[in-house]
């Protein structure tokens, strides 16, 4: 083991030590009491059941026949040439499946076309706040929610992280085109095929050793709650940065940000009656669910090195700009949630950006409103993006798909 993986296993032990064995406590040790009330839903209303125990049933009944019958490279090869929220479904899909995903890309009754343009104009003008946080802040995020965190290690895409990513980044970079919910878009597409993901790793992940020793009593991972654990640490978490930053929002705008995510977690086969109706509501919600649950795990220490690692590769071959990256990423997250990632101290480069950031937002705030300038930020953002597919897919563009085994080993 080198001197830096032993300063990270340092690091993961001491948070472990000081706030017990997480990865051993129970699911009630864990998370608090569910008292969310399903009227502060955008369905306002609902059976109030703790999402801890709810999971997706048709899609993990459907999904778990297609891998139990060998039918996921039939599946998959279907699932690739569906890239757009217009095209029909191929016809090569097995007949079942086909049938779920006709209705699963159906919006809901209560989506509102006029709020996902406001947010894809928003999208546009803030992009790099946006990338930023949902990229670098939610991923940091994500390694200190321990089940994400072992979720990702044991399945198949633990394996190949980089891989891994890049899948992930299909539904990120899908959420915030200009084009998401448009007929040319794709995020129906990513969202759907995520969804049938989620429930291929419902049906397999139970059978990982290693994810049964770490999983906390929990039997069938990514249930509800988990669901909504993770979506508070994209929109929920970018919001509160957006205004801790002072980025000036109208009102329309914060709206429209929140009914794009409000849609996407349907698509992703959360319940209506658990994604909130309002910011207030999501506050209130991730307090509950998100907040109490973050903590240190091997498997994030290693993930978010492995993360870490790749967004300084992206932007300086070699690396030579770790520094800068895990300052940034203190930055984003603050200290706690840094030292349970086990992302090292960087006391010059934390100062500096500590300093930079607001003066650059202030900045960049003042620049908007000039004609040219949304349309050449957002040219300069999807370039970035292309930049981090193709350096984590070599090149070779990746998909979506179905797994049908565990991580190996």
């Amino acid at each position: 083991m080198d001197g830096l993986s032993r300063r990270r296993m340092l690091l993961v032990s001491g948070a472990l030590g000081a706030f017990g064995t997480l990865s051993a406590a129970s699911p009630a040790r864990a998370r608090s009491l569910w008292t969310w009330a399903p009227s502060g839903s955008v369905a306002g209303e609902g059976a109030g059941l703790d999402p801890e125990w709810v999971w997706d049933e048709e899609a993990d009944r459907l999904v778990a026949a297609v891998i139990d019958r060998g039918d996921v490279p039939r599946a998959n090869a279907g699932l690739r040439e569906w890239t757009r929220n217009d095209q029909p479904l191929p016809g090569g899909l097995p007949a079942d499946l086909r049938d779920f995903m006709e209705r699963a890309r159906r919006l809901p009754s209560w989506a509102d076309r006029a709020k996902l343009e406001t947010a894809a104009r928003f999208n546009e003008t803030r992009g790099l706040y946006l990338n930023l946080l949902n990229g670098v802040g939610g991923g940091m995020l994500s390694t200190a929610i321990p089940r994400e965190a072992r979720a990702v290690y044991y399945s198949e895409g633990g394996a190949d992280m980089e891989d891994r990513v890049a899948k992930t980044s299909l539904l990120g970079f899908a959420v915030g085109d200009l084009n998401a919910y448009r007929p040319d878009g794709d995020v129906v597409v990513q969202a759907v095929k995520t969804r049938l993901v989620h429930a291929a790793v419902r049906h397999l992940l139970p059978r990982s050793p290693g994810w049964s020793r770490t999983s906390g009593g929990q039997t069938i991972p990514i249930s509800q709650a988990d669901m909504m654990v993770t979506w508070h640490s994209l929109p929920t978490y970018t919001m509160r940065k957006l205004l801790a930053w002072k980025v000036p929002l109208t009102p329309a705008e914060s709206a429209a940000y929140l009914h794009l995510w409000q849609v996407t977690a349907h698509l992703l086969g959360v319940r209506d009656e658990y994604i909130p109706a309002t910011w207030d509501d999501a506050e209130e919600q991730s307090r509950q669910v998100l907040d109490p649950v973050l903590a240190p795990t091997r498997e994030g220490v290693e993930l978010t090195d492995i993360l870490l690692r790749q967004l300084a590769e992206q932007t300086s071959p070699g690396g030579i700009d770790r520094p800068l990256v895990n300052a940034l990423a203190r930055y984003l997250v603050g200290d706690q949630v840094a030292d349970w990632d086990g992302i090292p101290r960087e006391p010059f480069w934390e100062r500096a950006i500590a300093t930079a950031w607001p003066k650059l937002v202030a900045f960049r705030e003042k620049l908007i409103p000039l004609p040219l300038v949304p349309p050449l930020a957002w040219t300069i953002d999807e370039a970035v993006r292309q930049y981090i597919l193709f350096y984590l897919t070599k090149g070779r563009g990746t998909h979506i798909e179905i797994p049908a085994t565990n991580r190996p080993g």
